[in-house]
């Protein structure tokens, strides 16, 4: 879900700003549950790459908002289906 920068996340929810450095950063909402999942772990991993852990603001996640997308598609994809994680590498991030 896309969010105005006054949206504030209900519980068991969290905001992200997407985007790579030259954009605007755009604002999602999504489930807690995405921090566990492998794909979103390596997103995580080139984050703390870029910016480091001192951030002011939502989580900065380096990536351009339509692999964003389908990397939600994809999470969402599995949970839906209630099996394990699909086995790809979030190369575009």
């Amino acid at each position: 879900m896309a969010d105005n920068k006054n949206t504030k996340a209900k519980k068991g929810w969290l905001v992200v700003a997407v985007g790579v450095d030259g954009d605007e950063f755009r604002r999602f909402t999504i489930p807690i549950t995405y921090l566990h999942h492998p794909l979103f772990l390596q997103l995580l991993e080139s984050a703390r790459e870029t910016y480091g852990y001192s951030a002011e603001g939502p989580l900065r996640l380096p990536c351009s908002v339509e692999d964003f997308l389908h990397l939600r598609w994809v999470i969402d994809r599995e949970r839906r289906a209630g099996g394990g994680h699909v086995g790809l590498l979030l190369h575009a991030c």
